[in-house]
């Protein structure tokens, strides 16, 4: 299914879609040369926005769940793109310790690792669950609505302390789908004898979302020059605003300041491009996932005048971490809808490869809101289709695949920014 864009792609984008495509050559050898350098992330899902004169990341996840909402034609992809990342790290990898976010009950994000699961054993690995819930002292069923069911087990560091793995299970490699939220569990310290992927240093604990973006915004001005555009087209200004507490009302003439500084940039490329949309920035949470503390504003009175309900929803997000630093986004509106309900397209990816992606899609929420809140659902995207190759005769903003090929390029260079923002991030650069 292809979502129809409410509005045309107009000129900049159009001319963005022509020059991409005609550039197509020299920007995948431009990747591939990124590669040599850099290496990608194990994996990664990048939520995009297409606001018909702007398409730009507005998140990336190097935890991604959601494995179960890809089209099964996109399997066999997965499976290729999973084999090249298992050799980078473990040549001869045998054994694959997959450890879950704790929350067992949340039967779709259990779907998601019976198919992360399913892909790893299509690589030629015994893949088994460990969990760092503490409830769990040994292995326990849990049914899935398929009549499948999935076996947690309890972790346990070797006798020497240098290995982690469960009874009888000794891993060659540990992967990571749990974002590390509430912190980095002892246990998963000083492992130095096993690849563990993604590293600490990726998950909540440490990550930021400013780092990520101050990293994009290197990569987008290197690609920006190759394909000769203006990088604002693929790239949210953003802002970081530290110190705040929205419970006691600390810091808000701070983040009023911030949140005006980022409109009025907004404002004069708006005016360059005669858009007439109103702007709006996305204030979230720097740290942590999962749709938590965001909110959309339009003007900086907002973030004064908030009532005790949405402090109370702004102070604290997944875990129940307090919030003490914010990113400021330039928010990028989502022009694609799919049955009447805003859509936005959130491209995977393993180790360097695009494996597939999905709409993100809510009945509820307007073009400039957030969609990754209750009430979304999932509609698979046709990156499946046989001609999903692009189409360099179409005429700019009609063909399907060049679109995708867009979010394709677009979440790359997402990607490529994860992998500088980890390399920058290292706090044993020797270690990993």
């Amino acid at each position: 299914m292809v979502p129809h864009l409410v509005t045309a792609l107009n000129g900049p984008l159009l001319d963005l879609e022509k020059k991409i495509l005609e550039a197509t050559p020299a920007i995948e050898r431009w990747f591939r040369l990124e590669w040599q350098e850099h290496t990608p992330p194990f994996y990664c899902s990048v939520d995009l926005r297409n606001a018909g004169f702007k398409l730009a990341p507005v998140d990336t996840n190097l935890f991604p769940g959601g494995f179960n909402n890809l089209s099964p034609e996109m399997l066999p992809l997965a499976v290729q793109a999973a084999m090249a990342a298992i050799e980078k790290y473990c040549p001869d990898a045998k054994n694959l310790l997959l450890i879950p976010e704790r929350h067992t009950r949340n039967t779709f994000y259990l779907q998601n690792i019976a198919r992360q699961m399913q892909i790893f054993r299509q690589t030629g690995l015994n893949v088994r669950l460990g969990t760092l819930a503490e409830d769990i002292t040994e292995p326990t069923a849990i049914e899935l609505p398929d009549g499948s069911q999935l076996v947690l087990e309890p972790l346990e560091r070797s006798a020497n302390g240098r290995r982690l793995g469960l009874k009888n299970f000794d891993p060659c490699t540990i992967l990571l789908n749990n974002d590390l939220s509430a912190g980095i569990p002892p246990i998963l310290e000083n492992i130095h004898e096993q690849t563990l992927l993604p590293p600490l240093h990726a998950g909540w604990a440490v990550r930021r979302k400013t780092n990520h973006f101050a990293a994009y915004d290197e990569v987008v001005k290197k690609f920006a020059k190759l394909v000769d555009i203006d990088p604002w087209m693929l790239n949210p200004y953003f802002a970081k605003c530290s110190g705040i507490n929205f419970h006691e009302r600390i810091g808000e003439d701070a983040l009023a300041a911030t949140v005006d500084s980022v409109l009025a940039k907004i404002r004069k490329k708006y005016k360059e491009y005669g858009i007439k949309e109103k702007p709006f920035v996305i204030v979230k949470a720097d740290a942590g996932t999962y749709g938590m503390g965001i909110m959309t504003v339009r003007d900086s009175s907002e973030v004064r005048d908030l009532n005790r309900k949405q402090r109370n929803k702004m102070s604290v997000v997944k875990e129940g971490l307090e919030v003490s630093d914010v990113i400021v986004q330039e928010g990028v509106h989502t022009f694609e809808q799919i049955d009447e309900s805003v859509a936005e397209p959130v491209v995977y990816m393993m180790d360097r490869y695009v494996i597939g992606g999905f709409y993100r899609v809510h009945e509820d929420r307007g073009v400039d809101e957030n969609l990754n809140a209750p009430g979304m659902h999932f509609v698979p995207l046709a990156f499946a289709q046989q001609h999903a190759v692009p189409d360099m005769h179409a005429k700019p903003g009609t063909a399907a695949p060049n679109r995708f090929y867009m979010y394709g390029v677009v979440a790359r260079l997402a990607l490529l920014a994860a992998s500088l923002e980890l390399e920058k991030t290292d706090p044993n650069p020797e270690v990993y």
